[in-house]
């Protein structure tokens, strides 16, 4: 495995030389470049499309068009490329994945090989994981694009077939994965083919690429229709449930996931429903209504895997912490959870479409995608999408200060210990950002603070039409944020005047996450681009991962300390 690796690093930097080569005749151009006119660097476009079609590939004009883009970028929005962002834009033109760290200016990446890509009038789609960062790279990226005589498009949720049809069409589309492949579905369902929105699809460049290939890769994007079965077995099923006893009537394992009836709650089951054997055929939808409804009352959690809003269930995404508008669990589990809920249980629904995201983004011609977090996943993009993973050095060292992790007992004495830590640092005038794992304890925690006196923001699912606003402050003097997974992924946080001096953002995690990129995501927001920054978890044993995974080893340690002294 040694060899191998060493192996792989050895390739890895031959590519990281050989690109580098490519740089510095990026950089050679810009003295030439720069001393164009607004209209002659313009007019490149058009000289680079009719290049195209004379028989140049994208290959030949890569030095020329990254050089253009350069310009532009430091005409339209006061950005100059780094060397390592034009690297990084080298990696994406190949079809590869360049990981970068957080704050290294992936957005401004994925416009380098964009607009070469763009210049071939098929269309580039470049994918971000919700809409607030689709509408804001669109605006904000767009004028470098439109500068230079492309059209942008933006896909988001609510928009007419018209409008969807219109923004296709554009040289370079910003849109979410959700967006995408709901579209490609209904374009396969359409009868009439002037209804079709989606062109063919040629190359895209997936921000958060692990987030959407590798954590959400087969979750399957549904189109389904209504069915004709009545709910009322799920308002039964529920109030059965309601009535059951943990470890008597059924049996938890919430390391599995899993939950079922013991022969005493299947006993009682057969007396609540009147029926002799439950495990029948016959009974066979009885059996799964109640395993649908001990799953939503007892690994399915209110304002952590969902919340109720408008009598409807809105799923939360795990991953980023926002709202899945559209999306339901299937096999009944959502008519489940409705129904504990009491509000209006849908019908079953009949699946009409459907098709994963691995499977979706395997149907272009190219991808290309970025992340701070990709190396652990190699394997799995090599294999099934074909794409490298490369790995850009930064720009500056990074010089963040992540501190060990510390765990109390409990969970109430961890987030006082978490109260003093924000309040200590808030005196100093040094801005907090505090994640959290569920809406749920983001609301805990702010009446925390309420409590204490310190004024705070919170963002989290229910508060997403204020993200702009609230990630604009948090990096600002005496600013304290408390944010689910929200703050986790594409959110740039910019440091306030004197905040340098007071140590920069601080980041304090208040529970690990099962995945370590998560975790990792989190701590990206301080110390971004060379900024001295500092990140810490709070962890206690009362915590799900803890608890399920590591209980029993530290209760032993545990019991023999005071309630407030950490492990």
């Amino acid at each position: 495995m040694g060899f191998l690796s060493s192996l792989a690093k050895g390739f890895e930097k031959n590519q990281i030389d050989k690109y580098f080569k490519r740089v510095d005749l990026i950089n050679a151009l810009e003295e030439e470049i720069s001393a164009l006119s607004d209209k002659e660097l313009r007019n490149k476009t058009t000289e680079f499309q009719r290049r195209l079609q004379e028989g140049e590939t994208e290959d030949d004009l890569l030095t020329e068009a990254f050089a253009v883009v350069r310009e532009a970028a430091k005409r339209t929005v006061g950005m100059r490329p780094f060397d390592v962002q034009l690297l990084g834009g080298i990696v994406l033109h190949e079809g590869n994945i360049a990981e970068m760290k957080t704050g290294e200016g992936k957005t401004l990446v994925a416009t380098l090989p964009a607009y070469l890509n763009a210049l071939s009038g098929k269309g580039v789609h470049i994918v971000t994981v919700n809409d607030y960062l689709a509408s804001r790279d669109s605006q904000w990226m767009g004028q470098i694009y439109r500068f230079l005589g492309l059209e942008v498009g933006l896909i988001v949720h609510g928009l007419t077939t018209e409008e969807r049809k219109q923004a296709y069409e554009a040289d370079i589309t910003y849109a979410t994965n959700n967006e995408l492949g709901f579209d490609y579905l209904k374009d396969n369902m359409v009868i009439n083919q002037h209804e079709i929105v989606q062109r063919k699809l040629h190359y895209a460049i997936v921000d958060e690429v692990d987030s959407i290939l590798i954590d959400e890769a087969r979750t399957p994007l549904i189109i389904s229709g209504s069915g004709k079965k009545s709910t009322n077995l799920y308002k039964t099923a529920d109030a059965f449930v309601k009535t059951l006893k943990a470890e008597t009537d059924y049996t938890l394992e919430e390391k599995d996931e899993a939950v079922s009836l013991t022969e005493i709650g299947t006993s009682r089951a057969e007396r609540y429903f009147k029926i002799d054997n439950l495990s029948d055929v016959d009974n066979m939808e009885i059996l799964h209504h109640i395993n649908q409804a001990l799953r939503a009352h007892k690994l399915k959690h209110r304002d952590k895997d969902y919340i109720v809003q408008d009598d409807e269930i809105i799923i939360v995404d795990e991953f980023t912490g926002r709202l899945m508008h559209g999306r339901r669990y299937s096999e009944g589990l959502h008519q489940a959870i409705e129904a504990k809920e009491r509000v209006t249980v849908a019908r079953e629904s009949v699946t009409m479409a459907t098709i994963t995201f691995q499977n979706y983004f395997r149907l272009y011609n190219k991808l290309a995608g970025m992340t701070g977090t990709a190396k652990t996943e190699e394997e799995e993009f090599s294999s099934i999408y074909n794409m490298n993973v490369i790995t850009i050095p930064t720009n500056k060292p990074m010089i963040r200060q992540d501190m060990e992790d510390i765990i109390y007992k409990n969970e109430k004495v961890k987030f006082d210990a978490v109260i003093d830590e924000i309040a200590a640092r808030h005196q100093t005038g040094q801005p907090v950002l505090v994640g959290t794992i569920s809406i749920e304890k983001s609301e805990t925690l702010s009446r925390l603070l309420s409590k204490k006196g310190i004024r705070h923001n919170v963002l989290n699912a229910k508060q997403h039409d204020k993200e702009a606003e609230i990630i604009t402050h948090a990096g600002q003097r005496g600013a304290v944020t408390i944010s689910t997974n929200m703050a986790g992924r594409g959110t740039d946080i910019v440091l306030g005047e004197g905040v340098l001096e007071l140590g920069g953002l601080h980041i304090i995690g208040t529970e690990r996450h099962e995945s370590r990129r998560i975790d990792n995501q989190l701590r990206g927001r301080a110390g971004r681009q060379g900024d001295v920054g500092s990140s810490q978890f709070f962890i206690s044993i009362e915590d799900d991962l803890m608890r399920i995974f590591a209980g029993e080893r530290f209760e032993t340690i545990a019991d023999k300390l005071p309630d407030d002294m950490p492990i």
